[in-house]
């Protein structure tokens, strides 16, 4: 199940795939939502840290979705999940664009070889997909496993990052 901390403000994300929806806590970005999302209504005074988060968030944003490493993220707000699914968040952003790993290799890596179930609890928990690289992990056999935006988002990243 995921959480999310309090949200602060709900501003949205126009891509050329779409609107995503980018929730900000007062420590930072705190989720992240795919398209098709409803855009948030009557978005009024947003405070110069905010705005400056969601440029930085926008930026890094088009950047994965173009296939590339962003150069900069936002403060993430990762508070809401447990202290593994955080373990776990931070080996994901290691992983570079086109590189994959498998769940039980992400395990190993946190030093937790038989988690690797617990390892994809973790990444369908992501509060904030694709700018923490969550579609970078793959099943064992090489197969795409799960992704909390579907399979064709995954797909669709995965693809841009071989180019």
């Amino acid at each position: 199940m995921k959480t999310k901390p309090q949200s602060l403000l709900t501003l949205p994300l126009d891509t050329a795939d779409g609107t995503f929806i980018a929730h900000y806590s007062p420590r930072g970005l705190a989720a992240l939502e795919f398209p098709p999302s409803r855009r948030p209504e009557n978005v009024k005074a947003v405070p110069v840290t905010i705005r400056r988060w969601h440029q930085i968030t926008q930026t890094a944003l088009r950047a994965v979705l173009a296939g590339r490493n962003p150069e900069a993220l936002p403060p993430l707000d990762l508070s809401g999940g447990t202290a593994f699914q955080r373990q776990v968040w931070n080996q994901l952003r290691k992983l570079r664009s086109g590189e994959t790993s498998s769940y039980g290799e992400l395990a190993r890596r946190i030093g937790k070889p038989g988690a690797a179930r617990a390892v994809g609890g973790a990444c369908g928990a992501n509060p904030v997909p694709v700018l923490v690289p969550c579609h970078r992990v793959l099943a064992s056999d090489g197969g795409l496993g799960g992704f909390s935006g579907g399979l064709k988002w995954k797909r669709l990243l995965l693809a841009r990052e071989r180019r």
